[in-house]
């Protein structure tokens, strides 16, 4: 497979797909397990802002949330084991995307242990926002690209009353940029944040924007196997950046996974984050 400008293996085909087969079907190989690790600290935080905020149904903003697997995740209780089985499994295989939804229309339907909350898909991805939420995954999406400049009024009125923002990968590919212009769509108080960030991407400038919009952000210890490499030349490009940013690889990228690390920002004065 080809590298992509961060020097890490481009997966861009399987996101464009009508349905997420593809996608699980590549990504299984490679162990990739970061929605599922980032799965308690999600649903910590969602609790705590509740419980602290006073907001019955909080919505959550989920960029670059794909097919909606941080969703699916929450909502039904499940694990990324649970769903590379089901959408690899022969008898799903051979279904069409209509036939495909309705077997995931049905899995929401019995297992939705998240009726009070709302989430919202952030995505370059048109086919998969789509199919996230039309298999039930997703209340509401937004396709956009605030990278290269702000939202428009109907992606300002989608993205609007969001209480918490959560990302497990894509920061690194959008910045500062999109964040800030998330935020500040708000008509409400600034939302809280919870990203998982590869280790060859440094969080400092996006900590920095968001400290200028009244943002404390906190670096939860410890490290988060986000999938295995690819190939030795992703490997061999991912340790010359990390190097580069002067992070020390040993026993981790160095064995053969990428890593990543949580942070996470609340507005000055909001209730402490649960760490």
């Amino acid at each position: 497979m080809d590298l992509d400008a961060t020097g890490k293996t481009s997966f861009d085909h399987i996101y464009t797909e009508p349905d997420p087969r593809a996608y699980f079907a590549a990504l299984r190989g490679l162990d990739y397990q970061i929605p599922e690790l980032a799965k308690p600290y999600f649903a910590k935080l969602i609790q705590e802002y509740r419980q602290t905020q006073g907001v019955a149904v909080p919505q959550v903003l989920d960029i670059g949330c794909s097919y909606g697997i941080n969703a699916a995740l929450l909502r039904c209780d499940a694990t990324m084991d649970e769903l590379y089985t089901h959408y690899t499994d022969p008898a799903v295989t051979g279904l069409d995307r209509d036939g495909l939804l309705a077997v995931d229309r049905a899995m929401v339907r019995s297992r939705d242990q998240l009726e009070d909350v709302r989430f919202v898909g952030f995505d370059a991805s048109a086919p998969a926002l789509a199919y996230a939420h039309a298999a039930g995954y997703l209340e509401d999406t937004v396709h956009a690209d605030l990278e290269s400049g702000d939202p428009t009024p109907e992606q300002r009125a989608r993205l609007a009353g969001t209480d918490l923002v959560v990302s497990t990968g894509c920061v690194g590919y959008v910045t500062e940029a999109t964040l800030t212009r998330v935020a500040e769509a708000q008509d409400g108080p600034l939302p809280w944040m919870a990203h998982f960030v590869l280790r060859m991407f440094p969080y400092t400038g996006v900590a920095d924007a968001l400290a200028d919009l009244g943002y404390d952000t906190v670096h939860v210890e410890g490290t988060f196997k986000q999938r295995r490499f690819a190939s030795a030349e992703e490997q061999a490009q991912v340790l010359d950046t990390i190097a580069t940013a002067g992070v020390d690889p040993t026993g981790l990228e160095s064995e053969g996974w990428l890593y990543a690390e949580l942070h996470l920002s609340r507005p000055r004065g909001a209730a402490p984050l649960p760490v």
